[in-house]
């Protein structure tokens, strides 16, 4: 288990951010945002992933969530990330449309071969660091401030424009992912 996934409270609500090697913009094809997607849900379902918050930029993903059912959330975002790694590699190896397949699978080859538990393909960074939210306030904080990236960004006006991101079902309307926690803050 690798050391930068440590939960320490594991019925925790946590805010995780994973970037791909290099901060490459990968996710610049909505077919690999699709197959993250695919993943998040797959979670969801079966391993007792619990989503508030997650937004998919070019080179990152952010998100607020809480594992349930009793699952282990080191091992419910280690199996999200190896999954979603091997899928997008193998989607960007078969991606004839790929106009930097060669140059994407090279990066993550070496990046690889840096790494003593990679084999092929390095895909995410290993330095993710959850952070657990310990406060409806910093829940809050932290929604708005992954809700906001696509703003900051300039891809949007308005967070909800967004659709790689639950900021839309923030707005009351339904976004791509199913059974998204919609957090209700009453502060002061």
């Amino acid at each position: 288990m690798s050391r930068n996934y440590k939960f320490h409270n594991p019925d925790g609500v946590y805010f995780i951010s994973f970037a791909v090697v290099g901060w490459l913009d990968v996710f610049m094809r909505n077919e690999y945002k699709d197959l993250f997607l695919e993943s998040l849900q797959f979670c969801q379902k079966n391993k007792g992933l619990e989503i508030y918050a997650w937004c998919i930029m070019t080179s990152h993903v952010h998100l607020v969530f809480r594992s349930i059912d009793g699952q282990n959330p080191e091992l419910l975002i280690g199996d999200l990330k190896r999954f979603t790694s091997r899928s997008i590699v193998k989607s960007i190896q078969e991606n004839s449309k790929e106009s930097r397949r060669e140059f994407l699978l090279d990066f993550f080859k070496k990046e690889a071969e840096k790494s003593s538990n990679v084999k092929h393909y390095q895909f995410w960074r290993h330095d993710n660091k959850p952070i657990e939210l310990w406060s409806n306030a910093v829940i809050q904080q932290k929604i708005e401030y992954i809700h906001n990236n696509p703003v900051e960004a300039g891809f949007v006006f308005n967070p909800e424009d967004y659709v790689y991101s639950s900021a839309i079902d923030y707005a009351g309307k339904k976004g791509l992912i199913d059974d998204v926690v919609v957090f209700k803050y009453f502060g002061f």
